[in-house]
């Protein structure tokens, strides 16, 4: 069995600024912060909310160390942090036949001041033809055991405080190690910090190629975060990722040839440890362009839910959703005007009890921001339905709209929807159609790796919805 250590009780260093996240709201002129994701709302003494200078916290002593501990845990403020040297860093690239990546891989590494003197660990995964290359220390396997066995043989030989995973398709950007080394230096219980993974530019056309670069999944988006499950960041990508040697234990689960890295994001937050998402440190990435290799991940991929249902229970759930916002959908969708009445009393229902709970003894209730947030939150289950009908269940919405007309009208226009909203922001870049055709064909895949996955393991947890945690304060 698998161990992971517990994080040091240790606070915020002295020194170390903290600012919150733009999208957070504050209401009672700021005695209130609401945000973070999954959303919550904090309510500050007085004392600590003279603490705030702008939308900045600067740990000075145990108190304000207490204050950014928990703006931080919430979500709701993010630390500054300079870049770090990355003299105690090793580098850790498991490969299996990409030569010619990992030539590509070293020399980045090499010419950037901020890795070229950092220790090398390439692990060969039973490549056909064995590994040899120069200035770095190589481990073989003689049969393949999988890329989780493959950085777990890195981290073994790793002396180092803090150790780098690297892919061989992966080719980093100058200054993405030391930024996430910062990270890792100002907080006591980080254990790992991922970069942004981008497109690697390349010459291929067609379809994949441009889908891929605009909508890839191990893209996590340009905003950092504190990665949870069930929050806009839920998990970070292996691809590239600085840990610190003393948090993960025995490092990934061998026995899991997907969803491994999910596996141990998740394994480390149970545990107590944090995970930050930094987009200013970028990695790009070799993405695969032949639709069949791209298909075929895409479903390998979605086989892995199976096996973090198994490890994580409900937590990779594809749909959270209230029963208030699930009643009002339900009702909405009926299409009668007595449906859209009955959904309208469920949703003022739901904001009239949500400022009921929030307001403080003797306030009036604040029955204009909680209908916002109700509205904003239905908003939000609305898209993650419209995903499950294109994404996670689309075979049963397709046994739907066979069966059904109203059923195969909702299905297309969703799925219309779906493609149009995703493809806005990148409209100057890739018409629509060809988009469309990709995301269609993306979710197909996943949604097919999914249930087979699913069917596999005899065990329906990665398809089954789950209700939300109320709103944390």
């Amino acid at each position: 069995m698998l161990t992971t250590p517990s994080p040091p009780e240790e606070p915020l260093p002295t020194g170390l600024v903290v600012r919150l996240d733009p999208a957070v709201q504050r209401r009672e002129d700021g005695a209130v912060l609401v945000g973070g994701s999954p959303l919550r709302q904090l309510r500050l003494a007085p004392a600590a909310r003279a603490m705030v200078d702008g939308d900045r916290v600067t740990v000075t002593d145990a108190r304000s160390a207490t204050l950014t501990g928990r703006l931080v845990d919430a979500g709701i403020a993010h630390p500054e942090v300079s870049p770090a040297a990355t003299g105690d860093v090793t580098i850790v690239v498991p490969v299996k036949d990409r030569t010619d990546g990992l030539t590509r891989l070293l020399a980045a590494l090499r010419a950037d001041p901020g890795t070229a003197a950092c220790p090398v660990v390439v692990v060969d995964d039973g490549s056909a033809d064995p590994v040899q290359v120069a200035g770095a220390q190589v481990i073989r396997h003689e049969q393949a055991r999988g890329p989780a066995a493959a950085r777990n043989a890195g981290l073994r030989v790793a002396t180092t405080p803090l150790v780098a995973f690297v892919d061989s398709d992966c080719v980093p950007e100058p200054g993405w190690l030391g930024l996430l080394a910062g990270h890792l230096g100002a907080d006591p219980r980080l254990a790992l910090a991922a970069p942004r993974i981008t497109a690697l530019p390349v010459r291929a056309e067609g379809w994949v190629a441009r889908y891929e670069a605009l909508s890839s999944a191990l893209d996590m988006g340009e905003r950092t975060a504190l990665v949870h499950p069930r929050s806009a960041v839920p998990y970070v990508p292996s691809a590239a990722l600085l840990a610190r040697r003393s948090a993960i234990g025995d490092g990934f689960d061998e026995s899991m040839q997907v969803a491994e890295d999910v596996d141990l994001v998740w394994r480390l937050i149970g545990a107590g440890w944090r995970v930050r998402y930094e987009p200013a440190a970028r990695v790009a990435h070799e993405h695969r362009v032949d639709p069949r290799d791209f298909l075929t991940r895409r479903a390998f991929y979605g086989s892995g839910a199976a096996l973090l249902a198994q490890r994580h229970g409900a937590l990779v759930a594809p749909v959270v959703l209230s029963p208030w916002s699930g009643a009002a959908w339900a009702l909405a969708l009926t299409g009668r005007p007595a449906g859209a009445l009955a959904a309208t009393a469920v949703l003022a229902e739901a904001s009239r009890r949500l400022a009921v709970r929030v307001a403080p003894p003797g306030r009036r209730p604040p029955y204009r921001w909680a209908a916002g947030l109700v509205l904003r939150g239905t908003a939000g289950a609305g898209r993650m339905l419209a995903r499950s009908v294109t994404r996670h269940h689309w075979p049963l919405a397709l046994a739907a709209a066979l069966v059904s007309r109203r059923a195969r009208a909702l299905v297309l226009a969703v799925l219309a929807g779906d493609a149009v909203a995703a493809w806005w922001p990148h409209r100057a870049e890739v018409d629509l159609a060809a988009f469309a055709a990709g995301r269609r064909l993306e979710d197909l895949a996943y949604g097919a790796g999914l249930w087979a996955g699913a069917w596999r393991a005899r065990d329906a947890t990665a398809l089954l919805p789950v209700a939300p945690p109320p709103v944390a304060g």
